[in-house]
């Protein structure tokens, strides 16, 4: 094996294709070792990570899917081209959510295996400073109380998210009033849901209301409800959000911005349980968990006299502090992954392969937006895909600043207006070349000859280089 060359592990249990593929690697100037099982390839003594593993799904004993999962607890998480004789959906769905970087259906093309096994040799090398963190484990790590609590919704193993969901797990039992604290974007509605769904009031109702989102005017009966004839337009009763959750939990998103005038009201109904519809003067009783969250330093606010400190007190009992995107990279692979399966589901679209480069640029950049933002990125990149091969583009950046992603192509946006601009990313990224491993027509998995037809049909053109001054 050479000192320098980087090596690539296959696992699989047919020798002929175990030679075969040992050549065709060797052949590419990379190092390689075979083994005929999971089981082989466990035991063997590895004086270092392989920069690939090329691993069969159907294995005999432990399949390669099992081996994925052992793998996974470990520090060191090794990218995994899977290869299977059987088209399974379902198994390439499990494969990827998994942390897959490529699935390769036999018979497949030596260049696409090579071009796979390239890519995840540069995503090994663009993911060494994370190795530590990007390892997929269980919730909990073994030493650290394992939970046996499922967060369905809520994709991620990375120590930062590991650590709120230990908190949720602990208060999730209590009735104290929690207050979720984090950028717009962070997934703090996923954790209200959590706390209720694991809180004894799991089989009542769980009623939401973002203060940003309704008016001032008809925030107090929103969430005090009304009778028939207490204002202008009130035709009939209208229960408040506050009756709704009775016996459950309530979540007041975006509580920072709720008004002066109103907090009050809101404090007297945590501190007594008790408030009146608008237009009754009869008093009910409520029996609730709330659940806050916000965007804003509710401190600051209260110094500076926007919020009032008995009621700042009062739902700062229990405070989560729900960590950024940019805290938790090792959490972006299988958020891409998770998010591009729902939209190529949603949007009947085949999603064969996200390269390991644009992988490496999507944990790279920080996302100001967040997991929402995030989102919305793969939203677009699924929508603008062809042949299942996916190139997520990052938001495009100035020196020292990061900007927010462009949104998803709205209704009033025609698709061609869409696919320019993706193609037109795509040959910037590129420097405008076209054709080869790295060029725009790879990017976005299109045959050469299709994508500078697209460009013809769309009008797009190299821009021209400003000449010389010539003296």
């Amino acid at each position: 094996m050479h000192e320098d060359s980087p090596c690539v592990f296959v696992v699989d249990d047919d020798r002929s294709i175990r030679k075969s593929l040992s050549n065709l690697i060797r052949s590419a100037g990379l190092d390689v070792q075979t083994f005929a099982s999971a089981q082989a390839f466990l035991a063997h003594q590895r004086p270092e990570t392989p920069s690939c593993l090329v691993l069969d799904v159907q294995l005999p004993g432990l399949s390669g899917l099992e081996l994925q999962q052992e793998l996974a607890k470990g520090h060191a998480p090794i990218p995994i081209i899977f290869i299977t004789g059987h088209g399974d959906i379902p198994m390439t769905v499990r494969a990827m959510k998994a942390g897959a970087l490529d699935f390769l259906t036999k018979p497949f093309r030596d260049e696409d295996l090579l071009n796979a096994v390239n890519q995840a040799i540069h995503c090994d090398r663009q993911m060494a400073p994370y190795k530590d963190t990007l390892a997929v484990g269980p919730p909990y790590a073994e030493d650290d109380g394992r939970s046996n609590i499922n967060f369905s919704e809520i994709v991620g193993q990375g120590e930062a998210l590991r650590c709120v969901l230990k908190e949720v797990e602990t208060v999730a039992p209590t009735d104290a009033t929690v207050l979720l604290q984090g950028e717009t974007g962070t997934g703090k509605e996923l954790l209200a849901r959590a706390l209720h769904r694991l809180s004894p009031r799991h089989a009542h109702n769980f009623v939401t209301l973002n203060c940003a989102a309704i008016p001032p005017d008809l925030l107090e009966s929103e969430l005090f409800g009304h009778e028939k004839g207490a204002f202008t337009g009130a035709l009939t009763q209208r229960l408040g959000r506050f009756e709704l959750a009775n016996g459950g939990t309530l979540f007041l998103d975006e509580i920072g911005d709720l008004p002066l005038a109103l907090q009050p009201k809101l404090l007297r109904v945590l501190q007594e349980h008790t408030f009146e519809r608008l237009g009754s003067s009869r008093t009910l009783h409520i029996n609730i968990r709330l659940v806050a969250a916000t965007h804003r330093d509710l401190a600051a606010m209260v110094q500076q006299g926007t919020f009032r400190s008995d009621l700042y007190y009062r739902v700062h009992v229990l405070p989560l502090i729900v960590p950024p995107l940019r805290e938790r990279r090792d959490d972006i692979p299988a958020l891409v992954w998770h998010f591009a399966q729902h939209y190529a589901h949603q949007l009947h679209k085949p999603l064969a392969s996200i390269p390991a480069e644009a992988m490496a640029e999507l944990v790279h950049y920080d996302w100001p937006g967040n997991v929402r933002e995030l989102q919305h990125v793969i939203e677009r990149a699924v929508i603008l895909s062809a042949n299942g091969s996916l190139w997520p583009q990052v938001p495009a950046r100035s020196p020292g600043v990061v900007r927010r992603a462009s949104p998803v192509p709205t209704m009033s946006e025609t698709l061609d207006d869409a696919m320019r601009a993706h193609i037109l990313d795509a040959l910037r990224a590129t420097n405008w070349v076209v054709a080869g491993p790295h060029g725009a027509a790879a990017r976005l998995g299109l045959k050469r000859t299709t994508l500078i037809s697209r460009m013809e049909k769309l009008g797009i053109v190299r821009p021209l280089q400003p000449s010389r001054d010539r003296r």
